[in-house]
């Protein structure tokens, strides 16, 4: 019973972890350099690694690699 009421509450937390964290498309790299947010350049939506729903400003970046001169938002 003090199992149960251990691995409870720490598979809850750990399915909740999954749900919430989805795929991630950006390099840790981008990340760090540009400081910004996922939703800077996806949309929200079921993305695939083959169409990782870029907007504008995602297209903007793939093609430039620098976020200058971006459209905005």
């Amino acid at each position: 019973m003090k199992a149960i009421r251990l691995i409870l509450p720490v598979a809850t937390l750990v399915a909740a972890f999954l749900a919430t964290s989805g795929i991630s498309f950006a390099t840790k790299e981008m990340g760090s350099k540009e400081k910004k947010p996922c939703t800077t350049c996806h949309e929200k939506g079921k993305a695939t690694k083959e169409a990782p729903l870029l907007n504008e400003v995602g297209k903007f970046y793939k093609e430039k690699k620098t976020l200058e001169g971006a459209p905005k938002k």
